[in-house]
């Protein structure tokens, strides 16, 4: 069983699909809204309560520079 997503441009192509649906060929299913699209709209909402400040990042860069420079010797 093969699965696609079409979009339809003309009307009579729905009409064609659906009777082909009552012929038990194909079966149709609305697609419910994109759950990839909610998870990021999720993610950068979260981002942006907890949005770190300049100092936060400056700390945190200046730690890991430390800590890989300390490696390198």
């Amino acid at each position: 069983m093969n699965t696609m997503q079409i979009e339809i441009l003309n009307p009579k192509a729905g009409k064609l699909l659906r009777n082909l649906e009552d012929l038990n060929l194909i079966a149709i299913r609305n697609t419910s809204e994109d759950g990839f699209l909610k998870l990021v709209d999720k993610l950068r909402d979260k981002a942006k309560k907890n949005t770190p400040t300049l100092e936060e990042i400056t700390k945190e860069v200046e730690l890991v520079r430390t800590k890989r420079y300390a490696k390198a010797k």
